[in-house]
């Protein structure tokens, strides 16, 4: 009996080409759309999860509180670590040092003449404590961790071994040298971190290292100095529960941190199961984070897009059921049941669903590669795992009950007396209110993702192209070295740079103007010895730092040209936070950074983005110190500008050529700031054309079959007078009052939703009307694209044909 269902099920599809196609089309769009959704958050919540201890690992972090303030750091001061071991004898503690932008040289093989190699780390170089690999989980290839407890010794992860050696074999014993400064020994190799793995370590210095190098690397045992590089991991017993720690925690704190001037600091423990998609702490470690806000954005994504496919077939399947009719009413007749008929239209659904999730597959499997370009994800992720494949056949189930048990309810349903009368209509079936309700909820979900993309990228838009206080443009950033051959190099260099025609300005900095760096600290203010209360940020830079960035001034002037802080210079967000309006009052107070020494505030610079637009501007210090000033901005002529960065970059080679050249244009690093941003206003986009795609597809669909059955009555009209344009209109009025209903629906939804998401932005830009406007004309026009189409054939066919069986 089942044989015979399929067989008459597949029929029955092939009668029905067109529809069988739109029906076909739809749903494998939707099916490789949310498979591939699915691959992407699958990816993202197995972060970390491959370690043993998964459950019972956590970071420490610190979190401050003051009267005006709550500051989170996912660092820890140096001193805590050993203290954490002591007072908690039941855990594993770890702690770590990041290295950023380090270069590793391997030292040229004696009699090889081909020079030493050199290689510059974003991330992934650190100082790190044996006892971390106690905790995590890591396969050593050669060597041990044990060997990390003595200094000057190096772990190499499996693909750096192969990148510096040829061989990750060779790699035992080598000597490697880092920033010029440490002389390490290869004592151990690893295989490569996996993919989903928020340690991503390269290069894995032992931790002694860094406290025999305490001004090279900024080692201080300060318990008021925290930095966000250093970071501290433990293993808790399972037993331990999350409030327990917290609280062991909190009395931990109130013993070893001194309140002061109603100023408290706090460790906090974070499950590592929360640290990938914590925004707010951040992720130093890892190459990227995603809020879980992000993915619920693609889980609801997906979920419309399967259900907006489900809605074409349902609607076409209702529609059709007309002209099935006379064969329920025969099959009715000679002895059917209704549950053999509900049977029968399932078979139909379960063979256009099997051969649509088919096709998927085969779509998804090409669109894989591409999935980087919209998602962090790597670019040979595995399409088929465990999880892939359970969700495919789970969805394919929902998709068969979802998409046909109402239309086998409908056709079941048919008397047979009327049925052979052919007596059934569109309007007798009682299914013409349902289908405009999911026309109705087809087209909202289109508008929500309309709406949506245009919101995403005009904000991206707006960020792109914001103005940022500050020249972006034409700025070439090398990165540099504060040891002190390379500063002994600074004034030579920079005097060689600017004989250079095409190079207006240059200047030695700690830091651009924008970054992701936040390096802060207590301040005193007008003599008073009282902690003001909220912490200030720094930059230091030489004295053509506000010339060569275009910082413009509200009051004073740059500093003298000194290589020791003597002066500073400050933003109009410091003045204000303090109480004072007009920057000229600023001028001469004194300011102590820290424990630091009285210094005068010489100017007031107009505020500037310090960090990416979805953070407030920040209270700012500026001030000149060489020893911190490694990194150089050069503002070049746009004239010329490979040409004049093929030269400086020659200059670089020749003045320090123990180090590789890593220059970089500032505004392409600051578009980094909003990559995920951008990939999400790109997911947009790409969904908001699959879904205006299954739309056209199901209301093309639907026409067709309106013009079918409404084909004698377009003849009697055309017999009677009536233009093409009337008919048009007949046939589109229906669907376009659906679609004004549908932008009703749509539009609350989509301005809570998309207000919600600009809120992570502190710059932004409002909801305006206009962004709705264009959303429900780009809809009636889509709509009336498709639907006239159809229409306008339908209206130009000859009355003759149509009325000829009359």
């Amino acid at each position: 009996m089942l044989k015979n269902y399929f067989k008459i099920a597949w029929r029955n599809i092939i009668r029905h080409k067109g529809y069988s196609a739109i029906n076909i089309a739809g749903l494998t769009v939707g099916i490789a759309a949310c498979l591939l959704i699915f691959v992407i958050i699958q990816f993202e919540l197995s972060f970390n999860t491959y370690n043993p201890n998964f459950k019972n690992i956590y970071r420490v972090t610190t979190q401050g509180k003051s009267e005006a303030e709550t500051t989170t750091n996912p660092g820890v001061a140096v001193p805590a670590t050993e203290a954490l071991r002591l007072d908690f004898p039941q855990a594993k503690v770890a702690a770590l040092n990041s290295s950023y932008g380090s270069q590793v040289t391997v030292p040229e093989v004696a009699g090889s003449n081909t020079g030493d190699k050199k290689f510059t780390e974003g991330i992934g170089v650190l100082f790190i404590q044996p006892q971390f690999f106690d905790i995590f989980s890591y396969r050593w290839l050669s060597g041990g961790a044990s060997a990390l407890a003595n200094p000057d010794m190096v772990v190499i992860d499996k693909t750096t071994a192969t990148k510096y050696f040829g061989d990750w074999n060779n790699a035992m014993g080598k000597t490697l040298r880092m920033d010029n400064v440490l002389t390490l020994k290869v004592a151990g190799v690893v295989e490569d971190a996996p993919s989903n793995s928020d340690f991503p370590f390269k290069v894995m210095v032992s931790f002694v290292t860094w406290k025999l190098h305490p001004k090279d690397y900024s080692y201080t045992e300060d318990w008021h100095s925290t930095s966000s590089s250093h970071e501290i991991f433990m293993l808790f017993p399972p037993s331990m529960s999350k409030a327990n720690i917290e609280s062991q925690l909190k009395a931990f704190s109130a013993k070893h941190f001194k309140k002061e001037n109603n100023s408290e600091t706090t460790l906090i423990a974070q499950p590592l199961g929360d640290m990938h998609f914590d925004k707010v702490i951040g992720n130093p470690l890892g190459d990227h984070s995603t809020s879980m806000a992000t993915l619920r954005t693609l889980s609801f994504i997906g979920l419309l897009i399967i259900i907006m496919a489900s809605i074409n077939f349902i609607n076409l399947s209702t529609a059709q059921s007309v002209g099935r009719s006379k064969e329920v009413g025969i099959r009715k007749v000679l002895g059917s049941t209704r549950p053999q008929l509900i049977l029968q239209v399932i078979g139909e659904t379960t063979i256009i669903v099997i051969i649509s999730a088919l096709i998927a597959i085969g779509i998804a499997k090409l669109a894989i590669p591409q999935l980087k370009n919209i998602a962090n994800v790597p670019e040979n992720i595995n399409l088929f795992s465990t999880g892939s494949v359970l969700f495919l056949l789970a969805s394919t189930v929902a998709i068969i009950l979802l998409s046909g048990v109402y239309p086998a309810l409908v056709v079941s349903g048919f008397k047979p007396v009327l049925a052979l009368k052919n007596k059934i209509t569109a309007a007798s079936i009682g299914g013409i209110p349902l289908r405009r309700a999911l026309v109705i909820a087809q087209f909202a979900i289109s508008q929500l993702l309309i709406i949506g993309t245009i919101v995403a990228v005009n904000q991206m838009d707006f960020v792109n192209n914001a103005d940022l206080g500050f020249s972006k443009n034409a700025l070439l950033i090398i990165p540099g070295y504060t040891d002190s051959v390379s500063l002994g190099k600074m004034e030579s260099f920079k005097y060689q740079l600017l004989q250079n025609k095409n190079v207006k300005a240059v200047s030695f900095s700690s830091d651009v103007p924008s970054s992701e760096n936040n390096w802060g600290t207590n301040f005193y203010f007008n003599n008073s010895n009282k902690d003001i209360g909220f912490a200030t940020f720094m930059k230091f830079g030489d004295a053509d730092y506000f010339k060569t960035y275009g910082l413009q001034f509200a009051a004073g002037k740059g500093y003298d040209v000194s290589d020791t802080v003597k002066q500073y210079v400050v933003n109009e967000t410091f003045i204000h936070k303090l109480g004072i309006q007009n920057p000229e009052q600023a001028i001469g107070k004194m300011v102590k950074l820290g424990g630091g020494k009285w210094k005068p505030i010489v100017g007031v610079v107009k505020d500037f983005k310090t960090n990416s637009l979805r953070e407030t501007i920040k209270p700012l210090v500026i001030a000149p110190a060489k020893g911190y000033e490694g990194q150089l901005g050069i503002k070049i002529e746009t004239a010329n500008l490979s040409k004049t960065v093929a030269e400086l970059q020659k200059l670089w080679a020749n003045t320090y050529p123990e180090y590789a050249y890593n220059g970089y244009f500032l505004d392409e690093r600051i578009a980094q700031f909003y990559e995920q941003e951008n990939k999400m206003a790109l997911v947009y986009k790409v969904f908001a054309g699959i879904a205006i795609f299954i739309s056209c597809l199901g209301l093309y669909g639907l026409v067709s079959f309106m013009a079918v059955q409404r084909t004698k009555e377009v003849g009697v009209r055309k017999v009677l007078g009536a233009s093409v344009t009337s008919i048009v209109f007949l046939f589109s009025k229906e669907f376009m009052v659906l679609i004004g209903i549908s932008f009703i629906v749509a539009m609350p939804t989509a301005w809570y939703i998309m207000n919600g998401w600009l809120q992570t932005f502190v710059y932004r830009i409002s909801m305006s009307a206009w962004i709705f406007v264009l959303a429900i004309v780009s809809s009636l026009l889509i709509a009336w694209i498709t639907v006239g189409y159809k229409a306008v054939k339908a209206a130009l066919a000859n009355p003759v044909k149509s009325l000829r069986s009359e």
